[in-house]
């Protein structure tokens, strides 16, 4: 039987784990994917912030929701992440690799210490989710991979000189994963965020004054993303309408990677 349009964005019955899904983008996601039916299993530090989030979700779309406490850059909690999603749902989906940090300094004064846990919390952490993530979607005949960049997966960053490194290593790291698992029916995909209201903004708006100017000037839209915008194209790409789009990475910027600024 064919599928109606409907039915290729549904997520009834499937699993989606989401790393720094407790707030932010994260939760817009997870709220995204919950609407569509798929139930949540939010992976993050704070026991308390994601008891919150799995709540509201559960509230708010009648969906199954679980906390996982995580420190995603360790290869141990990831794989205990997937083992108590696997014992509570029996399968795994979807996976959205989205926690992540920044620090803003010129190069020169960024510790090496900050490099690392930069990189670790950013990029090592989708590669170690990612790949805890993969027998149990193989188990399932495929799977999405759903990874969060960065308008600076693409641009360069004076003041963040890792966290830009770290994106872009993002993107390179979704285009080589989706050659590899393009064979197990496994999708992984790349969503970059533009500049978004978040805890991590509201304190960049507080460092730099000029900043909310600014932005609203360079993006077409006329205004900062919300996490409820990636409810959609996280959707799309965790349903079966996606299923001939891998390695790709798709903008959710309002414009803001494609306007060029004459004065």
């Amino acid at each position: 039987m064919k599928k109606g349009m409907i039915d290729r964005f549904g997520l009834d019955g499937k699993v989606a784990i989401v790393t720094g899904g407790n707030g932010g983008i994260g939760e817009g996601i997870g709220r995204g994917l919950a609407e569509a039916g798929a139930n949540i299993v939010i992976a993050a530090r704070n026991e308390e912030k994601t008891a919150q989030a799995c709540a509201r979700i559960k509230a708010d779309f009648g969906v199954e929701t679980l906390g996982v406490r995580a420190d995603i850059r360790r290869e141990q909690d990831n794989n205990e992440m997937v083992k108590q999603t696997l014992d509570r749902f029996r399968r795994v989906d979807i996976l959205v690799c989205n926690a992540g940090m920044g620090i803003a300094k010129p190069p020169q004064d960024i510790t090496v210490a900050e490099w690392d846990e930069i990189m670790e919390t950013n990029l090592r952490s989708f590669f170690v989710a990612a790949k805890a993530a993969y027998p149990a979607m193989m188990k399932v005949g495929g799977g999405k991979v759903i990874s969060v960049g960065s308008t600076m997966s693409i641009f360069g960053g004076g003041y963040f000189s890792p966290y830009a490194a770290s994106k872009g290593g993002i993107l390179q790291l979704t285009k080589s994963l989706a050659i590899a698992w393009a064979k197990n029916n496994i999708q992984v995909n790349c969503i970059l965020p533009g500049w978004i209201n978040s805890e991590m903004s509201v304190r960049a708006k507080s460092e730099k004054p000029d900043l909310n100017r600014n932005i609203i000037a360079r993006t077409p839209a006329g205004r900062w993303g919300e996490p409820e915008d990636f409810a959609g194209i996280a959707v799309f790409l965790a349903s079966h309408a996606s299923d001939f789009i891998t390695g790709t990475a798709i903008s959710v910027d309002g414009g803001y990677a494609v306007q060029i600024i004459w004065d």
